[in-house]
């Protein structure tokens, strides 16, 4: 099966002001109606009608939903979301955080992960990888892709919490262009995927506080929302 990946940016939308132009979050205080068209236009653009992109309320958890169809609504306080439905395409908002999308092409089985320091750090990625192991994928045929992220060197945080997440995750630890402590989430993630038995991780090397045709929260405060999208094309 071909699983397919897309990573939007803040171009090719309606919105208005700090949500210019291709907002995507419905939570950030953006018009509704811009929201709706927005993501009107997103459907569209992957060749599906709206009500087959699945959607969550991210809560910076370890919640993961299966999902066997069309969904009336966002996934109430969840993090990752797996199906092995053809055509039902996953979604997760960032605007910092880490957008992990995962695909097993043999088994057809695919994931959505929001990985931000909270989620990384309690297992939200193992976690996705274990539901997706219970519809028949096997760890050495995932395929993963890192989405943009806050980069080590931009994301500057205490001295304890940079430890206290590399305890956690492992290879996550980094410091920023001024030798302060800080996080890199994806190399964290990256380690914990390789040291799982995950086949191949590839990373998206762009930094959303550095890119500004990506949103970015640490950058700009109340500003909108990118999507990772997964799908199974047939």
């Amino acid at each position: 099966m071909r699983i397919r990946r897309v990573v939007t940016t803040r171009q090719g939308g309606v919105s208005k002001s700090s949500f210019e132009s291709f907002n995507l979050g419905d939570h950030v205080g953006d018009d509704p109606a811009a929201v709706v068209a927005n993501r009107r236009r997103l459907a569209e653009g992957l060749g599906l009608s709206e009500d087959r992109l699945v959607w969550m309320e991210q809560v910076h958890g370890r919640t993961v939903q299966v999902v066997d169809g069309p969904q009336d609504g966002p996934l109430e306080a969840t993090d990752a979301v797996v199906t092995d439905v053809p055509k039902l395409a996953l979604v997760v908002l960032t605007a910092d955080c880490v957008p992990v999308l995962l695909g097993d092409p043999e088994a057809g089985v695919i994931a959505a992960v929001h990985a931000g320091r909270v989620g990384a750090r309690v297992g939200v990625v193992p976690a996705a990888l274990e539901a997706m192991r219970g519809l028949g994928a096997e760890l050495g045929r995932v395929e993963v892709l890192l989405g943009p992220a806050v980069c080590g060197q931009c994301y500057e945080v205490p001295a304890g919490m940079r430890d206290d997440v590399e305890k956690h995750l492992p290879g996550s630890a980094a410091k920023t262009r001024a030798g302060k402590p800080s996080l890199d989430l994806r190399a964290g993630l990256w380690q914990q995927l390789a040291d799982a038995g995950v086949g191949k991780v590839g990373v998206d090397p762009r930094c959303t506080v550095e890119e500004r045709d990506l949103f970015s929260h640490r950058r700009d405060p109340g500003t909108g929302r990118i999507a990772g999208v997964i799908w199974i094309d047939g």
